[in-house]
């Protein structure tokens, strides 16, 4: 089994566009989809819920998806409600992708403070080079100002 988390924050885009880079580049089609975000984009969430599922879907598989409010800045929220979810996903033996593109430093802390002494299996991020295609969708942003990264799975 695999799980995802991933992180929304300003951009909604970059969620999408990353999770859509990972799929596609990767082949990592996740089981279980979890998303944490601050309180103040709550309203992000039917969108961002909507394009992972139509990502998926278009690729042949259909995650569970879930999500996580913390209150804007808590570190401590964060910690406790990733912590927490890490643990449990760890126990229960999935492998585990982390992907920060879009996360805010909350919640990015809190995902990797618990990830990296689990020895998570991939802490992805996507970045773009020119701020010129950061709200297109994934296919129009051209691939040499892309970088995929796998902070642990590229590492071997």
């Amino acid at each position: 089994m695999k799980a995802y988390v991933t992180m929304l924050g300003r951009s909604t885009w970059a969620m999408i566009n990353a999770y859509y880079a990972i799929v596609m580049h990767k082949k990592y089609y996740p089981d279980e989809i979890y998303i944490f975000l601050e309180d103040i984009y709550a309203e992000k969430i039917p969108k961002a819920v909507g394009a992972l599922k139509i990502i998926s879907r278009a690729f042949g598989f259909e995650p569970k998806i879930n999500w996580f409010i913390v209150e804007e800045a808590n570190f401590v929220d964060a910690d406790k409600k990733i912590g927490k979810l890490l643990k449990e996903l760890k126990e229960k033996g999935f492998e585990i992708a982390i992907e920060i593109t879009s996360g805010r430093k909350a919640v990015v802390a809190g995902a990797l403070i618990h990830g990296i002494p689990l020895n998570v299996d991939h802490v992805f991020y996507l970045a773009i080079r020119s701020m010129e295609y950061a709200n297109r969708p994934y296919m129009m942003i051209p691939l040499h100002v892309q970088i995929l990264r796998d902070f642990v799975g590229d590492r071997e």
